[in-house]
């Protein structure tokens, strides 16, 4: 008799870790697409009042959502060379110095541009919701 209860309930625990880890699965993917659409907007304005390092853009960004670190380097890159950013090293008490990102005036142009355009297309994705869900 136990053993069919322990049975049963191993069944139940792993049909339900199935159900969560697919649900994930999916969210992820969604996920993917929205951060991929707003990570710019994220590093900018994280930039906006100070100076930051790659690795700490990461942190702060994975404190709200999930980001690999890997992913940020290419973007400051890119975002660098579109003559968004300056950069220099400073010495780090924790190691090696660490590469600052600083937002030039162009980038704090591209910056509010792009907080524009956000709060327009939020604004607009928020009344379709309540148009079609929150009837």
């Amino acid at each position: 008799m136990v053993c069919w209860f322990q049975r049963t309930v191993f069944l139940i625990d792993s049909y339900y870790t199935l159900i969560n880890t697919v649900h994930k699965i999916g969210a992820m993917r969604m996920n993917v697409q929205f951060k991929k659409g707003v990570l710019d907007l994220c590093v900018l304005s994280l930039t906006a009042w100070e100076d930051r390092y790659g690795y700490e853009l990461a942190v702060a960004m994975s404190s709200k959502f999930e980001v690999a670190v890997g992913s940020v380097y290419p973007l400051l890159n890119r975002l660098t060379q579109e003559g968004y950013f300056t950069t220099y090293l400073r010495e780090s008490t924790e190691g090696p110095p660490r590469k600052y990102y600083k937002l030039t005036p162009l980038g704090h142009q591209h910056l509010m541009e792009l907080v524009r355009e956000w709060r327009t297309f939020s604004h607009a994705v928020d009344e379709l919701i309540k148009e079609g869900v929150e009837r």
